[in-house]
């Protein structure tokens, strides 16, 4: 083991992400040395930063904790360290449970790590951080928490009400990383959608975006994670002026039988759900939509789930995801409806969505062969350069892999003609 030396390791989303390259940057400041989700853990102490959303992600943090709870028992590390949702939700129990682990730290609190372990937690540094994304991209949290209830998610009594980090302090943030290097920016919450009316009383993404697009050497903006239910419509005239905010747009729906959609508490209909999408491509031509879905949610007929699929076969999403349904403690859906789907139906629903969807990104990709897209190169491998385009956000979409008959450079933009494809890659090779 390394003295003064912390490996941290992050579980769950790219929410959690942010929080811990914050906490990279207080323990450096502190004369740590610091490694990220390094492959071979050598330092003395390590801190997980854990996911508490579904039945699948607690387990993986469990089992992380505990794997360190017996490298610690081997002298391979000296101290352990627990924050994230997880911890959040669970910390009495845990502590009881666990008693290895040295200290657990909730969600907002691991700010008290640092003070714990007898150093200063420097609020001049608040909202710097230690980049673990390659250089060239990060992710800019925008908000914390969620105001929406939806019946069957533990996320708001994770995180408590939606809070809106000042525009100010945003935009200050996106110049510092331009200054670093950065040029695309994956903008995250919760709710994007809902970003502002706590503090402003107002809808603030449509002006936030449209300011931090005219900031120099910001090259793409990436939005992540709306929601349906009154949905500003402003933010389409902005994403339609702007060159760089990119055609792509993350909103999940879940659903789109109206009685699962009242069931959920999505506070959105049917009829309302199309009338958006349509609105949305016909305001942004050329927009990527991702989206996710769920299956298996109590009381979800049969008929109901081929509604889901005709929804899905309507849409065309250009980018989609899905998941079947995980009682979560504490919830609407938790107390007040019987987990009546067995779980062998859950999973051939989802198989069926997900091959439904599988064939028709095979289709959107392949109508994309032949064209000449603009691609920043992620890294280097093998056989090929390795990148996404406006459409693609870093690890959930497709990549393009670019032949290597010129020498290109990580982090930059090309122009590549796209040779072939598959359901969920694009292959191409540079023009020039």
């Amino acid at each position: 083991m390394v003295k003064n030396r912390v490996d941290i390791i992050t579980l769950g989303c790219s929410k959690n992400l942010v929080d811990s390259e914050q906490l990279m940057k207080q323990f450096e400041a502190a004369g740590y040395t610091v490694r990220h989700d390094a492959g071979k853990v050598t330092g003395e102490i390590v801190v997980i930063n854990t996911c508490g959303f579904i039945g699948d992600a607690k387990e993986e943090s469990v089992n992380m904790i505990l794997e360190f709870v017996q490298a610690k028992a081997r002298k391979k590390i000296r101290k352990l360290f627990v924050m994230g949702c997880l911890s959040e939700r669970y910390m009495q129990e845990l502590a009881g449970e666990i008693p290895e682990v040295d200290k657990f730290y909730g969600k907002f609190d691991w700010k008290n790590l640092i003070s714990d372990l007898g150093e200063i937690y420097r609020e001049e540094l608040r909202n710097d951080r230690v980049l673990t994304t390659p250089p060239h991209y990060a992710y800019v949290k925008i908000g914390e928490g969620c105001n929406r209830c939806c019946s069957y998610c533990a996320i708001p009594i994770i995180t408590g009400r939606y809070h809106s980090r000042p525009v100010e302090e945003i935009l200050d943030e996106v110049s510092r990383l331009v200054r670093k290097g950065v040029k695309e920016f994956q903008i995250i919450a919760q709710d994007l959608t809902y970003y502002g009316m706590d503090l402003y009383k107002a809808w603030k993404l449509p002006e936030l975006i449209d300011r931090m697009a005219q900031l120099p050497g910001v090259e793409w903006i990436r939005l992540h994670y709306a929601y349906p239910a009154r949905f500003p419509y402003e933010l389409l005239s902005v994403m339609a002026r702007h060159d760089n905010v990119c055609n792509y747009l993350d909103i999940a729906l879940q659903h789109i039988s109206d009685r699962m959609l009242d069931k959920m508490h999505r506070q959105v209909t049917k009829t309302e759900t199309y009338e958006l999408l349509n609105r949305i491509r016909r305001e942004v031509p050329g927009i990527h939509l991702r989206t996710t879905l769920m299956v298996g949610h109590p009381g979800e007929t049969e008929e109901d789930f081929e509604e889901l699929k005709q929804f899905v076969k309507d849409m065309r999403f250009e980018r989609m995801g899905a998941f079947a349904y995980s009682e979560e403690e504490g919830t609407f859906s938790a107390s007040h409806y019987d987990d009546d789907i067995p779980d062998e139906v859950k999973q051939r629903r989802l198989d069926e969505l997900m091959l439904l969807q599988e064939e028709i990104a095979a289709e959107i990709n392949e109508s994309k062969v032949g064209s000449t897209l603009r691609v920043i190169v992620d890294r280097e491998e093998a056989e090929y350069y390795v990148g996404r385009t406006e459409y693609d956000s870093p690890e959930v979409d497709p990549e393009v892999l670019i032949t290597k008959e010129k020498p290109l450079e990580t982090g930059k933009f090309y122009d590549i003609e796209i040779t072939s494809a598959q359901p969920f890659e694009l292959f191409g090779r540079p023009v020039g």
